[in-house]
C-alpha cells in the first residue's frame, strides 16, 4: 500500500528525492511521514506532513536541508533531501498516520512502506 523509491548512492553535499506512492485508502485523508533507520540504530523520525500539506514537522538534524511535500492528486509524498551528509545514511521508510494531522510519533502510524536505502559517501 506504500511504495517508497528514489534511494541510492550519493556523495556528501548531494541531493536525492524520495517518493512514496500510496493507495487511496492510506493516503489522501491521512498525515504522512518519513522515518529512517541507520545500521545498528533505532528508527527515528525525519519529517511529517498533514493531509492537506498545511503543516509539517522536521527532526532537528534535517531541518533546513530536507523538505517534505505531497501531491494528493497523485497519492504521492516526497522527501527532497539536500546537502546530504554521511550521517544521513539509512533505510528511509514512509508511513501513513492514523489521522489527518502531521505527527512525529511512530506509534501514530499504522501503515509502513518497505523502505529505500540512502547511502551518502564522504
Amino acid at each position: 500500500q506504500l511504495q517508497a523509491s528514489g534511494g541510492g548512492l550519493v556523495q556528501a553535499g548531494g541531493s536525492l528525492r524520495l517518493s512514496c506512492a500510496a493507495s487511496r485508502r492510506t493516503s489522501t485523508n491521512n498525515g504522512m511521514g518519513w522515518f529512517r533507520q541507520a545500521p545498528g540504530k533505532d528508527r527515528e523520525f525525519v519529517a511529517s506532513i498533514a493531509w492537506n500539506g498545511e503543516s509539517t514537522y522536521y527532526a532537528g538534524s534535517v531541518k533546513g536541508r530536507f523538505t517534505i511535500s505531497r501531491d494528493n492528486a497523485k497519492n504521492t509524498v516526497y522527501l527532497q533531501m539536500n546537502s546530504l551528509r554521511p550521517e544521513d545514511t539509512a533505510v528511509y521508510y514512509c508511513a501513513s498516520a492514523r489521522g489527518p494531522v502531521a505527527t512525529t510519533l511512530s506509534r501514530n502510524y499504522n501503515y509502513w512502506g518497505q523502505g529505500t536505502l540512502v547511502t551518502v559517501s564522504s
